[in-house]
């Protein structure tokens, strides 16, 4: 994974003075480092019949649809509040200072269907928590395993996921 790795620049104190931020967008230009990046995440759950690829604003919506399309799965959004036309589920989380909430279509599952859920980074996991209890708490469906390419351990995002299955191509 290295050299994938390789493909994301780091940039000092941004978006405020102390974080590191991980900027993925050389990755995505990249044609073949992002090839590479979907095929390692399909060959993860080809054989897994999967329904539906969830993915989370913003960045998560470009892998998830990417694996979608490689699994022929449909693929589905989670979203912040006002974004989505039809009716929604919201979910409330706590961030910091204050409180934020992710949305989702009301008919987004049918029961009983097999979900992977995806984003760019696990970092403290608030916003993937709230995204999986959105979900548990609405529709009848199974979690096969939550992705992510980067994971940012010293936050110990896991923590808020307990129980589940979480894979991360790169880990700092």
């Amino acid at each position: 994974m290295s050299h994938l790795e390789q493909t994301i620049r780091t940039i000092p104190d941004f978006p405020k003075p102390g974080i590191q931020f991980k900027d993925i967008t050389p990755l995505l230009a990249d044609g073949d480092r992002f090839h590479e990046t979907i095929d390692l995440l399909k060959a993860r759950h080809i054989d897994r019949e999967i329904d539906m690829v969830v993915g989370i604003e913003a960045r998560g919506f470009i892998f998830a649809s990417a694996l979608a399309y490689a699994l022929g799965a449909g693929t589905c959004l989670v979203r912040k509040p006002g974004k989505l036309p039809h009716t929604v589920h919201r979910q409330t989380y706590e961030l910091e200072y204050g409180t934020d909430a992710v949305e989702i279509h009301s008919d987004a599952f049918q029961p009983g269907q097999k979900i992977l859920i995806v984003d760019d980074v696990l970092a403290t996991g608030g916003t993937v928590a709230a995204t999986v209890e959105l979900i548990q708490s609405h529709f009848e469906i199974e979690i096969l395993e939550i992705d992510f390419l980067i994971e940012l351990t010293f936050l110990n995002g896991r923590k808020k996921l307990a129980g589940l299955p979480i894979h991360a191509l790169i880990e700092y």
